[in-house]
């Protein structure tokens, strides 16, 4: 585990003192009482600049300065991060543009179990963030984007515990949440407990507008909207307890309980036109009421030991178990005459995944810098999973289990007061095997990753330095993709309305790539980087439509069906630009103003697919953020904000598929003022000018054409926050 910084004895700290610059007196603040002047953003870049492998560190004090509710809006303002999903409501985490699976996640240095969402972890409980753009043979090669490492929390015994209560309102439905951190003052254990309780009521619409033609059929035209609303009551609750003993030794345990249960109602309205080539259109209506409702627990207890056998020497073993349960229903219930257009249904699903890991590390630090790092990791999880599509009674259930063993050795050294080298290997072999009402299914798969790192100054302490790096990693079929229970379309089936079904006979993408970086470390912190990375894909995995026979719910129809598929090799590569500064350092007469900006350009091909457009799945143009905060002379008052801007891009799937996603832009603005070292008051605004979430698909061939635009309404979300220290 990378190193921490120690313990700071507690004074209560103004947030808005200055990150980047020496420490500098300021005029007395009503109120102020004892402030503790914190060099946070330093102490980052610190550890960013020491790293050899490319790595971006955000701290505490960044971390905070936003007063963001969930972790994922905490990573969207990343450089080269992108999130998926509503404005303030998280979703899925990618970096460079890359869909889900590209990105690799972990917790304190592990992978995070499958089910596991980051969202379950507050920013409270987060010591800092580590983004590594290429991987490295310790952290794992099943990062073809990158690495997102969040580092939890320690426990300081001087320390006061964090209390927040906050109330959102967003379209007039209210939210309320308490998340308390509380660390241990006495007894032989450090660390801390965190609780969050989250009592959310969030409203939803979309309309999804289809257009149909072909030949032997009518055109047809449907336009269906719906409008529902969300609850989710949910209680997570964490805790990290350390003890240290002599000789190098200590134990962490890391317990996780997360109880999510969620409960939608809703309206499903419906109209279908007909225009038939002879004769007058007709129009039909139908509308349905839809339930649903959803229980997610989750039990789990992370655990590391730690013990130096000599001075030169560490051992970490580290270990994980948890199981995670998830009961969904859905009902549909048509009104009076409308369930042919409709259908009345339900669905059910119910799974259990039980999961294991085990860990062992041995460093060895050798003569002139160098350091050793191997070792042997195991993972396996079993899932269970019952569910009923209404169609059969067994149709849907599944048993699944996947094991995991990876290998891996790495060196560090020094080359010389201007040169640092890592170079590591790494194996990696993956076996899922499943039966469901489609047979048994088994798919192995095995990849050997070389990886290596370089670091440059052109002067043994210059500010300036060069990195470049040569890396192989790979992303792994899921076990939804592999073995995933068939699923029938909801509405009529369609090229844009398929079924699902799974491949057991993918094999694994694999990567090789470049990066090339320049980072200047200013004098008064703050950094300037640009990056240029290179990735060529082989086995790129993508979901493709067409036509087969139905073995389940339809025997001998001929249905439109979606499934992954190995379709070719692809390309992608990119520009990636950051500049942290306070802005008197560019201008002496300027306010203090703290900036945080970076701009990502990225391409991608797909080469078996014609272009144009025949980018890489969910990867836009362009992404970038622009950040500041102020702190005023005058009052106890922090002010900033932060745009957040995507381009809209059109993306060529297949010979016959396209898909569109609109541009998103989101301003978040705050203000913080402090009533006293241990009392502050913060509103934000998130979403301040909202705008349609607009995208679309369409299927061409043999003469047949389907277009669908979806438009999902997005609201500004007001959010009051009581934070103190008690």
């Amino acid at each position: 585990m990378p190193a921490r910084a120690q313990p700071e004895a507690f004074a209560p700290a103004v947030p808005a003192a200055p990150p980047i610059s020496a420490p500098a007196a300021r005029p007395a603040q009503p109120d102020a009482g004892t402030v503790e002047i914190r060099a946070g953003r330093q102490n980052d870049d610190v550890q960013r600049r020491a790293s050899t492998a490319a790595k971006i560190v955000i701290g505490r004090e960044e971390i905070d300065r936003q007063g963001d509710a969930t972790l994922g809006e905490v990573l969207r303002r990343l450089p080269g991060v992108t999130l998926g999903g509503a404005p303030g409501r998280g979703g899925a985490i990618r970096m460079r543009g890359l869909g889900g699976g590209y990105t690799q996640i972990l917790l304190d240095g592990q992978r995070v179990p499958p089910g596991f969402s980051i969202e379950s972890i507050t920013p409270e409980q987060v010591e800092r963030i580590e983004i590594l753009r290429a991987p490295t043979a310790e952290t794992g090669a099943r990062a073809i984007a990158g690495t997102i490492n969040i580092i939890l929390r320690e426990g300081q015994r001087a320390s006061p515990d964090d209390l927040k209560l906050t109330r959102s309102l967003e379209h007039g439905e209210a939210s309320h949440q308490l998340q308390w951190v509380h660390n241990l003052r006495e007894g032989p254990l450090t660390g801390n407990v965190t609780l969050s309780l989250n009592d959310q009521n969030r409203p939803d619409a979309n309309a999804v507008l289809t257009e149909a033609t072909g030949p032997g059929q009518d055109d047809e035209v449907r336009l269906r909207s719906a409008q529902w609303l969300g609850q989710r009551q949910a209680l997570h609750a964490s805790a990290r307890l350390q003890w240290r003993g002599e000789q190098g030794r200590s134990l962490s345990l890391m317990p996780f309980v997360v109880h999510s249960d969620f409960d939608s109602r809703g309206q499903v309205q419906l109209q279908r036109t007909l225009s038939p080539a002879l004769g007058a259109s007709l129009i039909e209506q139908a509308s349905a009421r839809v339930d649903t409702r959803s229980l997610f627990r989750m039990v789990r207890l992370n655990g590391m030991w730690t013990q130096r056998p000599s001075g030169d020497d560490r051992l970490e073993l580290r270990f994980g178990m948890g199981q995670s349960r998830y009961d969904y229903r859905l009902d549909q219930v048509a009104d009076p005459g409308a369930a042919r257009l409709l259908p009345e249904q339900f669905e059910t699903q119910d799974f259990t995944d039980n999961t294991l890991s085990l860990n062992g590390k041995w460093t060895r630090a050798l003569d002139n810098g160098q350091q050793w790092v191997s070792g042997l990791e195991f993972e396996g999880v079993n899932r269970d999973e019952a569910a009923n599509l209404a169609v059969s009674d067994d149709a849907g259930d599944l048993q699944a289990r996947t094991r995991r063993w990876a290998l891996y050795t790495q060196h560090e050294r020094k080359l010389g007061p201007q040169w640092a080298a890592h170079a590591g290997l790494r194996h990696e072999r993956i076996t899922t095997e499943g039966s469901s009402e489609a047979g048994e299914r088994r798919n192995e798969s095995a990849v050997w990753t070389p990886l290596v790192h370089a670091l440059w100054k052109p002067q043994p302490e210059s500010r300036d330095q060069v990195r470049i790096s040569w890396t192989r990693s790979y992303k792994t079929p899921t076990l939804y993709n592999l073995v995933a229970r068939p699923m029938p379309s909801r509405e009529t089936n369609s090229p844009t309305r398929p079924d699902r079904v799974g491949n057991p006979d993918l094999r694994p993408e694999l990567a090789s790539g470049i990066d090339l970086a320049a980072e200047r470390y200013l004098a008064g912190g703050g950094v300037l980087s640009a990056n240029v990375f290179h990735r060529r894909i082989a086995g790129l995995i993508r979901y493709v439509t067409l036509q087969q026979d139905s073995p389940v719910w339809a025997p001998g129809e001929a249905r439109w069906v979606s499934t992954p598929l190995n379709v070719g090799d692809a390309i992608t590569q990119g520009v990636e630009l950051e500049a942290k500064f306070r802005l008197d350092q560019l201008v002496a007469a300027a306010a203090p103003v703290d900036i945080r900006s970076n701009l990502s350009f990225f391409r991608s091909r797909v080469k078996d697919v014609p272009g144009p457009d025949n980018r890489l799945d969910q990867q836009p143009a362009m992404t970038a953020n622009l950040g500041g905060d102020y702190r005023l002379r005058s009052l106890p008052l922090t002010v900033g904000g932060n745009l957040n801007v995507n381009p809209d891009y059109d993306t060529r799937r297949t010979l016959t598929q396209w898909s569109y996603q609109g541009t998103r832009r989101v301003l978040d603005v705050y203000g913080l003022w402090r009533f006293s070292p241990s009392a502050a008051l913060r509103l934000t605004l998130s979403n301040l000018v909202p705008r349609a979430q607009v995208s679309g698909t369409r299927f061409e061939g043999a003469g047949f054409v389907e277009r669908t635009r979806t438009e999902g309404s997005s609201w500004r979300t007001v959010q009051m926050r009581l934070e103190m220290k008690i």
